[in-house]
């Protein structure tokens, strides 16, 4: 079954002190791209994200954004600086005993002195968040699978219809094609005798008129193609590995024997086939876009 390339996906996990949640977006695209947003501090797991990714999807335009929750609401925590209260609290000592003063200093003292207090991001336990990260992305991958998988039925669904229709017009291309070249035979036998009056008219040249038109309009070759370019195709959607684009190729190919076909019959109702056709086909060729 095809796999559509829209999807949405998310997941939460949470290693040791690290909490993780990430999102996953996908759109149409020719090949597989990654975007990746971390948090500053988690920028080093871009590449391991980016390759995880990629094992799972072979087509699409990816989003992920990677969300680090803090445990402060301000995203920061405070940090003491022991080594400068340390020498604080040495200077203030030297300076009482200088001054012949009571060494009274209080914690407040301490605190409110520069540097002592600074506000930092919280650090990060990279090992946990890592397993954290992987952990998320693997559940949102799930997530986005499932979404892309149900768009992809819809979207076989559809294909499979048109495909019928085009199946439908082709059959009547096959029948139409001998019906064309007797219809021509009998038009050239009116205009000979119309403009011979009364003439006698060479059968075995007339026939060979006939044979020579068969011969150029004779599109045996392009139906039997087209035919195997849909027996193909259809092979592909209910195959289990990503095939948009052989279907894409398929379409073009489909085009191409179609396009033959109306360029060589002059037959109105052959004609009108295959502008019918060329309109099935370029609604097929839009769906294929959306399949991975």
């Amino acid at each position: 079954m095809p796999q559509s390339m829209t999807g949405f996906g998310s997941g939460h996990a949470a290693e040791g002190g690290e909490d993780i949640s990430v999102e996953l977006k996908s759109v149409n695209h020719k090949f597989c791209e990654v975007k990746a947003r971390l948090p500053r501090e988690l920028a080093s797991l871009e590449a391991a994200v980016v390759k995880q990714i990629k094992a799972r999807l072979s087509r699409g335009a990816v989003d992920l954004t990677v969300k680090r929750a803090s445990k402060s609401t301000t995203g920061t925590v405070p940090v003491v600086d022991t080594a400068l209260v340390k020498e604080y609290r040495r200077a203030f000592k030297e300076l009482a005993h200088a001054a012949g003063l009571s060494d009274d200093v209080r914690l407040r003292d301490l605190m409110q002195q520069p540097g002592v207090l600074r506000l930092e991001e919280p650090a990060v336990d990279h090992a946990a968040a890592a397993a954290a990260v992987e952990s998320a992305i693997s559940q949102a991958l799930d997530a986005l699978a499932k979404m892309r998988g149900q768009e992809g039925a819809a979207i076989e669904a559809d294909l499979l219809s048109r495909l019928s229709e085009v199946e439908t017009r082709v059959l009547k291309l096959k029948l139409l094609a001998p019906q064309a070249a007797s219809e021509h035979h009998q038009r050239l036998v009116e205009r000979v005798a119309e403009i011979a009056r009364g003439l006698t008219v060479d059968p075995q040249r007339l026939a060979q008129e006939v044979a020579l038109f068969a011969e150029r309009t004779d599109v045996a070759e392009e139906l039997t193609r087209l035919s195997s370019h849909i027996i193909q195709f259809k092979t592909l959607l209910s195959g289990k590995e990503p095939a948009g684009r052989q279907l894409d190729f398929l379409v073009q190919e489909m085009h191409r024997e179609v396009n033959t076909t109306g360029s060589k019959s002059q037959h109105p109702e052959i004609s009108n086939q295959v502008v019918a056709l060329k309109a099935e086909l370029e609604r097929i060729r839009e769906q294929v876009q959306n399949v991975e």
